[in-house]
Order: C-alpha cells, then sequence, then structure tokens
C-alpha cells in the first residue's frame, strides 16, 4: 500500500467536529427544545440520570449528542449509527423511528415504574371508543378485548420495533469507538459531498466504500473483537483518508475537508484501549 498523502488543513468547519456543523443554528434550536422537555444532566444528576440525546441524521446513519446542562457544545458523540450500506426504503425508515424523539412517560404513584404518554392517550380513546361501541349493540366481549389490547400495544409494541429496527444498524457508544468512528463519518462525509457535486462513477464508488468501511469499523467495535481490532481499524482509516485524497483530486471542493493526522501523514493513534502498541510498517490487508 502506498504511502497515505498528506491533505491540507481544513478551512471551514469541519463535518461532525461538533453537533450541526453546517448549521449553528440548528443545534441553537435542538438545544432549546430539549430543555424545554426533557431532563438536562448537570452536577446534581447521578450516574441513573438518563442522558438527553439529540440525534443529527446523516445519509449513512447518526450521531446522538449530549446536551450540557453548561449550555456548551459536546466534542464528541455519545453514540453513533450506521445504517447498512445498500438499504432499501424500508431500511431507511428504520432509521427515523430510532432516532425519534424519546417518548413521555407518565410517572404512576400506586404503581411502581411509569406509563408511556401514547398508551394513557390510547387508553382514554379506546376505553371511550368501546363505551360508544356498547352503547350501538358491539358484543360486550370484543368490544372489552379491543379496549384492553390497545393499550398493551402501546406500551409493548415500540419494543419490539426497536429490536427489530437495530437489525440493520451497528450502534455504538463510548468516547474511544466513538472518537474513531467520528474521524472516519469527517473524512466519509467529504466523499458524499464530491460524490454529489459530480457525475462521475469513481466519486460514487468512493462514497459508497467509505459507507461500507464505516458499517465494518462500527461492526468491530459493536462485536467487542478488541484483539484484532486496532490494526484493522489503522487499516481502514488508511483506507479512507486514500480515498479522501483521491476525491480532493478528482473534485477540488472536496479538498477542503481533510482529516486530521499528524505529523507523518498518518491516521492518528486511536485513544484509549485501541492504541496499537506499535504501528505495522506493512497495513494488513482489510477484511472483505
Amino acid at each position: 500500500m502506498t504511502d497515505t498523502p498528506r491533505t491540507p488543513p481544513p478551512t471551514a468547519a469541519a463535518p461532525h467536529a461538533r453537533p450541526f456543523a453546517r448549521d449553528p443554528g440548528r443545534w441553537e434550536r435542538e438545544h432549546s427544545r430539549a430543555r424545554r422537555t426533557g431532563h438536562v444532566r448537570d452536577h446534581t444528576c447521578s450516574a441513573a440520570c438518563e442522558r438527553l440525546l439529540v440525534h443529527e441524521r446523516t445519509p449513512w446513519g447518526w450521531l446522538a449528542w449530549t446536551v450540557p446542562g453548561d449550555g456548551s457544545q459536546p466534542e464528541i458523540p455519545h453514540q453513533i449509527g450506521v445504517l447498512t450500506p445498500g438499504a432499501n426504503r424500508r431500511q431507511r425508515l428504520t432509521l427515523r423511528w430510532l432516532t425519534r424523539r424519546p417518548a413521555r412517560h407518565l410517572a404512576l404513584d400506586s404503581l411502581p415504574g411509569s406509563l408511556r404518554f401514547s398508551a394513557a392517550a390510547v387508553a382514554l380513546i379506546s376505553t371511550t371508543a368501546g363505551l360508544f361501541a356498547i352503547s350501538r349493540g358491539v358484543p360486550t366481549k370484543v368490544t372489552v378485548a379491543a379496549m384492553l389490547l390497545a393499550p398493551l400495544l402501546a406500551e409493548h409494541l415500540p419494543g419490539r420495533l426497536d429490536a427489530r429496527a437495530r437489525a440493520h444498524v451497528h450502534i455504538v457508544e463510548g468516547d474511544g469507538p466513538c472518537r474513531y468512528l467520528q474521524r472516519l463519518a469527517a473524512l466519509h462525509a467529504h466523499l458524499v459531498q464530491a460524490a454529489a457535486g459530480s457525475d462521475r462513477y469513481e466519486l460514487r464508488r468512493s462514497a459508497e466504500l467509505g459507507h461500507n468501511l464505516l458499517w465494518d469499523a462500527a461492526g468491530l467495535f459493536q462485536a467487542h473483537n478488541t484483539r484484532s481490532a486496532p490494526a484493522r481499524l489503522i487499516t481502514y482509516e488508511r483506507l479512507m483518508l486514500q480515498l479522501a485524497h483521491q476525491a480532493a483530486q478528482m473534485h477540488p471542493a472536496s479538498r477542503h475537508g481533510a482529516a486530521r493526522t499528524d505529523h507523518t501523514g498518518e491516521p492518528k493513534p486511536l485513544p484509549g484501549p485501541y492504541a496499537p502498541a506499535a504501528r505495522p510498517t506493512t497495513p494488513p490487508t482489510p477484511h472483505p
């Protein structure tokens, strides 16, 4: 493999370096909405407090950002999801389903736990409709069964749909994996930008390959395959850097999206437990 070419420093906001880097006003709106409708973590929160996340959807998946209590912008996503390459329309709908706004819950003082607001609304509507149906002569057994089944479906069906939707997405959490995927996603964003502004097959194919690299890297983290992770992840980043360099040569507008590298032009070492002890002189062949 040839040496990874050195790329120029970015002159504009790097994609995914912060939430909604290309649309700063969007983060302000999402931050204000989150503070109005949800619980923002601060110094008074315990480890059990549920995080409030703002999802930034992308063509390949999403980045989920936390909402700091001091109003600052997070630098590392809390979660990154990568949609399966070549997803069809139904699989892309799962992306919107998994990044929907969190369900509101009603606390039950007399019972442990809570109830979804949607389930409570469905229970009220089904009860009203059931009483009306009984007054119109509909059999009581059928009506009562429907009245009981509707709120149960509204409470438990979303969890079943979540489990089925996750089969088409690799979801990664943790500072180390998310920081690595954030760098890959920034490179891939420039591939997508170059492909969108050109009709050349090479650029479209580079964007497809970049999506596949994101998918494979996220799958490696999701499987917790730490034994072979360092060498393979370095290879993934080198390949993505080469794709970005080739796209910059074919599409000059994408040259502003260089990834951060060290002074040798090589990918930055992985943080945390994924930092390699010694960089191999000859990168291994990537797993297909």
